[in-house]
């Protein structure tokens, strides 16, 4: 789970990045989901996209891609969305910490 600064800093890095992920009429398949994994495992921040023959909205799709392969949705906006899994083995993206209890 990303707290609100780390996803702050996580759409500011997605800003500048071309959109790698489309989805289509064909909706949520195992080819979109596996494409997606691949995507997040080199990349681990991804902007995805929702046709306008799509029968789901961005959100649905966000939510169902975050759900099928462990990811953060971090943004939607319009047909948009921005995806964020941290690679365990290296990390490519630091996040900056949170200073809860911090006085």
């Amino acid at each position: 789970m990303i707290t609100s600064k780390q996803r702050a800093q996580l759409r500011a890095m997605a800003a500048a990045l071309h959109t790698e992920l489309q989805i289509g009429k064909g909706g949520i398949t195992e080819n979109v989901v596996r494409q997606t994994e691949e995507a997040l495992a080199a990349r681990e921040l991804i902007k995805g996209r929702v046709l306008d023959n799509s029968l789901l909205s961005a959100r649905e799709a966000c939510n169902a891609l975050c759900e099928a392969c462990g990811a953060d949705g971090v943004q939607v906006i319009g047909s948009k969305f921005v995806l964020f899994k941290q690679n365990e083995k290296a990390p490519r993206i630091v996040l900056i910490k949170d200073r809860k209890g911090k006085k």
